[in-house]
Parts: structure tokens; C-alpha cells; sequence
């Protein structure tokens, strides 16, 4: 495909050889990003015979105009973010994958460990999995959500379950807000569980309103490991608002088979990321 089949018309005209070639050269950059989903700025200038100081030149360009997202090291596809959806809708969803990452979770605790456990379809597997684990004694789990309380019940007295308090969240179940950081604030537990709504390898962890982030942000402060929940398919999506970075966790445990691209810019940050397979009944 020739250059001039591209070019726009209007700009034709004005434009000079050098100028129509970068506006090509962008166009086809912009169309390899997005079928490839994630390009390393190395590859891309090899690829299209330019600088490393071109294509990065480029690549900020596009990420200007809204068409792609410049990450660590390269350039990715844009993902969409996703709406709230009640936990009752989600708890169907990617069951085996939960239920891996519930197991692996409650694999890492030892009795007389402390910990708190986020809200959410995840963090109620790994809620199930430490009350099938009956050689877990002397635990003390702190939890916001009111679903993962009851659910840890069984367990009790071998488990400690201490509600954290709050404003009542009906969609998650949940308790938020500033009187649900009082007990975070004071304690320091050996593990922290968290979920999120997206892994965007630009921000982060995303979350989908300020309180549940400052919730979150309160759970990671006050555990010494801190370790994001989450199935795959959350490397393919985003949401509205930023948890932590990369840097303020440390790992992320996930099942299933989450996009290569997210994958790799996700370790390109240095984040552990354990990827499990889930066994599917």
C-alpha cells in the first residue's frame, strides 16, 4: 500500500514528503498496536525501520489522540472500563478460576496467621477455602464484608472474624467509609487479600469508586503482604478509579489465561504475578 492511498486530502496539499510519511507511519503504528494488543518500543522500531527516539516521538503522539495507551517499555490497545455489577451477578462468573485462586490463597496461611480479607466473589473463595482448611487455628481474618463474615462463621472458634465497621455498601455487601479505616489504621496483619476491577498496566490497580480505593488503599497499609485477588479476565479491563501502582504490592495471583499483552506489561513493572490454571468440573 502506497503512501499516497493514505494521505488525507485536505492535508495533501500543505503537507511535505516528510510530513506525509510520519502521518503514514503513525496510521500503520496504530493499526499494529491495536492487533497486536501490545508492542515493545524496540520491536516497533525495528518493525517500521525508525529510532527508538521516533517511535517513542510516535507512540506519545497516538497515545495523545486517544487511539492506543503508552506503557513501560511500549504501547498497548486501549481496554474499556467496565460498570459496577452487584455481587449477586458476579458470583457465577468464573467459578473454577476463583475457586484456584481461593485455594492458592489459603495455601500461603499458617495457623496463628492474621489477615485481611477484601469484599467480593474472590475474596469470598479464599473465605471458603480457609473454612475448609481445618488444620488453620489460632486465625484472625479482618473483613469489611458482611457476606465474607457470615461465610467465615463455620469457622469459628478456630478463626477470629472481626467485622471492620463502616457505612453499608448493599451492592458488594460491603462496609465503607471513614469509620471502616479505624481498626485498618491500628493493626498490622501478616496478610492482605485484595480484589480489584481492572489491572491497567498504565495506573495500576483499579477500583471502581473513591471508597472502595481509600478501603483498599487501608487494607494494603496495614498488612506486611500485600496481595491482589483477581481472575483474568480483570487484564483486559479498567475502571475509574486507582487503587495502587504496582509498586505498592507484593504480588498479584490470578487464574485463567489473562491477555499476553497485559501479561507482559505487567511484569515489565516487577510485580510477582502468579498465573495458576484452573480446573474447570
Amino acid at each position: 500500500m502506497t503512501a499516497e492511498t493514505l494521505e488525507d486530502p485536505f492535508s495533501a496539499a500543505t503537507a511535505g514528503p516528510e510530513s506525509s510519511n510520519s502521518d503514514l507511519r503513525r496510521q500503520q503504528l496504530l493499526s499494529f498496536i491495536q492487533a497486536h494488543e501490545f508492542a515493545r518500543i524496540y520491536d516497533l522500531a525495528r518493525q517500521f525501520g525508525v529510532s527508538e527516539v521516533t517511535i517513542r516521538s510516535d507512540v506519545d503522539i497516538l497515545a495523545r489522540t486517544g487511539g492506543i495507551r503508552r506503557v513501560r517499555g511500549g504501547a498497548m490497545r486501549i481496554v474499556e472500563a467496565v460498570p459496577e455489577v452487584d455481587y449477586e451477578a458476579r458470583a457465577a462468573s468464573y467459578l473454577p478460576e476463583k475457586r484456584t485462586i481461593g485455594q492458592a490463597a489459603a495455601a500461603m496461611l499458617s495457623p496463628g496467621d492474621s489477615v485481611i480479607l477484601d469484599v467480593g466473589t474472590t475474596a469470598m473463595a479464599i473465605a471458603h477455602a480457609i473454612v475448609d482448611r481445618h488444620d488453620l487455628t489460632n486465625l484472625t481474618i479482618f473483613t469489611p464484608g458482611l457476606n465474607i463474615a457470615l461465610a467465615l462463621e463455620r469457622a469459628i472458634p478456630r478463626v477470629e472474624v472481626v467485622v471492620t465497621g463502616g457505612t453499608l455498601r448493599p451492592q458488594q455487601h460491603s462496609l465503607v467509609g471513614p469509620v471502616s479505616t479505624l481498626i485498618l489504621d491500628r493493626i498490622r496483619a501478616s496478610f492482605a487479600f485484595i480484589g480489584c476491577n481492572g489491572v491497567d498496566p498504565s495506573f495500576g490497580i483499579m477500583g471502581l469508586s473513591l471508597p472502595d480505593a481509600a478501603l483498599k488503599q487501608a487494607i494494603l497499609r496495614a498488612a506486611r503482604q500485600g496481595i491482589v485477588v483477581t481472575d483474568a479476565s480483570k487484564f483486559t479491563q479498567t475502571s475509574l478509579v486507582r487503587v495502587c501502582g504496582f509498586d505498592d504490592i507484593d504480588m498479584i495471583l490470578t487464574a485463567g489465561a489473562p491477555d499476553p499483552a497485559a501479561v507482559a506489561a505487567v511484569r515489565e513493572s516487577g510485580v510477582e504475578l502468579r498465573i495458576l490454571s484452573a480446573e474447570r468440573a
